[in-house]
């Protein structure tokens, strides 16, 4: 198959006529397919029925507490327990929540501009204009949290390995206005990358080198038991090294069983020093007397000593369908010379960049059929990709067979896409 960017231009005009012609036929047939959030798909949470069987009228925690009442800030033991395992650090450097992971964030964010997590007078809010790294392609909710409290974001560029941490390391260390940086470190979204070892250790040793005093990395693990191959992908502890740098005041984790059991009635967790943890215990004792312990207990009876046969069959549902997406990518675009794209094993998206200045209309030429995506520039700051070129897949909740569709839809439009792009650029 010959690669579109060496065909001329009579060539390409003919296959936009037949792609234009194959496009129409499945607008014709008023598809309603959606590949655009990645929510678990109605399969994954049936797999958590049980947990409505766990408390059978005993209310008591291990330890003998009454989660029908007010108290326990902190959680409970077995809750925080199962936050150790989430986050792979030891339980009693773990907060247990309610079922918003993305609240703790932004707890944890609002804190260090009011008051501050280092139990002293620093705070971000002393600064004129906050600001925290952004790697990109990335997680649009971490955008917005910072969009709401007035936080600039400066971009930094991913790679298979994490974000460019030569890149990083001059940035925050030239800027004392730079405070933090978000980090999806496990099957990053929407990459699929995993963090190596040593971008682990350098992401632990930035506070260290950074120009302000009260940085913060924001460690979202939320995809780090979301594997789908196996032997599973490992993620180094970033605590530990912390710890070995001096840095544990400034490391912030957090999780959820969003994922894994119901995503509107899970458990989140916040981990990290006992500094970090006192100063997030006092600013949720002004917000709350306690967290829903019983929804606690009922997750860590359903999930105690059986996350990773859970996790299994989770695997089991979703891996069929990155194959479909990566069977039809490599068939239909690797011959074409046209887009790459990711090959997670786990996590919840794929990354798929097309020819630069085509994602936007790739997008809006899917949504003539009846399927959509994610907008193009969701993945950056502001809705800007720069380049115009990445689109995140999400084919987590859409049936095997609507993936299918919808893929065949998708490629169908980068083709036609790319082909109208080539002809314009030739006739500049």
């Amino acid at each position: 198959m010959t690669r579109l960017p060496d065909l001329k231009g009579p060539e390409l005009r003919a296959r936009e006529t037949t792609l234009d012609r194959e496009l129409s036929l499945y607008s014709a047939n008023r598809l309603a397919l959606d590949l655009s959030r990645g929510k678990p798909a109605p399969a994954q949470l049936d797999l958590s029925h049980g947990l409505e069987q766990q408390l059978n009228d005993n209310y008591k925690s291990a330890s003998g507490i009454d989660t029908r009442n007010y108290g326990n800030l902190r959680g409970i033991d077995e809750a925080r327990d199962l936050g150790g395992q989430l986050l792979g650090i030891p339980a009693a450097n773990v907060i247990a929540g309610g079922n918003s992971s993305l609240f703790l964030m932004h707890l944890v964010t609002s804190t260090a501009m009011s008051q501050g997590v280092w139990g002293d007078d620093r705070r971000w809010s002393t600064t004129a204009k906050v600001k925290v790294l952004t790697p990109v392609p990335g997680y649009d909710r971490h955008f917005t949290l910072c969009d709401a409290l007035g936080i600039g974001m400066i971009n930094v560029q991913m790679n298979e390995h994490g974000p460019d941490m030569d890149e990083v390391e001059a940035l925050v260390a030239a800027d004392p206005s730079i405070k933090g940086i978000w980090c999806v470190p496990k099957y990053s979204n929407p990459t699929g990358c995993v963090y190596s070892n040593e971008t682990v250790e350098r992401c632990a040793k930035l506070p260290a080198h950074a120009a302000a005093d009260d940085f913060l990395v924001f460690w979202d693990n939320e995809y780090g038991v979301h594997d789908f191959v196996y032997p599973a992908e490992t993620l180094a502890d970033i605590l530990s090294l912390s710890k070995t740098a001096g840095t544990q005041d400034h490391i912030a984790l957090f999780a959820s069983t969003s994922k894994i059991t119901f995503s509107g009635g899970g458990v989140s967790f916040v981990g990290g020093s006992e500094n970090f943890l006192n100063a997030i215990e006092k600013a949720l004792s002004v917000m709350m007397v306690g967290p829903d312990k019983v929804n606690q207990l009922r997750h860590s009876r359903f999930l105690a000593g059986r996350l990773d046969q859970h996790m299994l069959r989770h695997a089991e549902i979703l891996k069929p369908k990155f194959d479909i997406v990566d069977q039809i990518l490599q068939t239909e675009l690797a011959p074409l010379g046209i887009a790459t794209w990711t090959r997670p094993k786990g996590g919840y998206f794929v990354s798929l960049d097309v020819l630069p200045g085509t994602a936007a209309e790739t997008v809006r030429l899917a949504k003539t059929t009846g399927l959509t995506l994610t907008p193009a520039g969701a993945t950056f700051p502001g809705g800007k990709d720069p380049m115009d070129s990445n689109i995140r897949i999400a084919p987590t909740f859409a049936t095997t067979e609507e993936i299918t569709t919808a893929m065949e839809v998708l490629v169908l439009c980068v083709k036609l896409t790319s082909v109208r792009k080539l002809l314009k650029d030739q006739t500049a």
